[in-house]
């Protein structure tokens, strides 16, 4: 894979949400190569991008991977998603700090292993660290590929817990730590 080719932006159009789509379907189904577990629409997409808009990884105008930012205003946009956002309201490490939350993140598996991961959140922090203290998720323990991911940006697990089905680790990156080499 050319690297060098790849571009990381903030997303720009309809055609690059209607791209993210495409992605996010193709990653819907559980591998150990990694998945993701909310299923989005394009109206859904259009309500993030109001308030705040997600960061894009691009190879020739393709998008070849996404990061999707949702601010606490967009808690009751995925309703999959509210008890996440209720659990992240009532962490003592988040009360007094501003923060918004990684929606999803995909990388298309052919890109994987060539820093797109790594660049998409170096991006999120270039854009919003100075709105942001902190950036949280919570990832599925059954995903070991996105919880090394995201230790490796570093990420540090904040809370833990089990609901009905899974197993949750809620992780943050501090934007008051210094940024990791890409």
């Amino acid at each position: 894979m050319n690297t060098t080719s790849i571009e990381i932006e903030l997303v720009k159009g309809d055609s690059e949400l209607e791209q993210i789509l495409l992605l996010q379907k193709r990653n819907l189904l559980f591998t150990n190569d990694g998945f993701v577990t909310a299923n989005h629409t394009l109206e859904m997409l259009h309500e993030f991008h109001q308030s705040m808009p997600s960061v894009v990884a691009k190879n020739h105008g393709n998008v070849i991977g996404y990061a999707l930012s949702m601010p606490r205003a967009a808690s009751e946009l995925v309703p999959v998603l509210v008890p996440m956002f209720r659990r992240l309201d009532s962490l003592a490490l988040l009360d007094s700090q501003r923060w918004y939350v990684m929606g999803q993140v995909c990388v298309d598996q052919a890109w994987r292993g060539c820093g797109v991961f790594d660049k998409l959140y170096a991006e999120h922090r270039h854009q919003f660290s100075d709105q942001f203290e902190w950036l949280v998720t919570e990832i599925d323990m059954r995903n070991p590929r996105s919880l090394n991911a995201h230790t490796r940006v570093g990420f540090v697990e904040i809370d833990h817990y089990h609901d009905s089905q899974v197993e949750w680790s809620v992780v943050g990156l501090d934007f008051s730590r210094p940024h990791l080499p890409e």
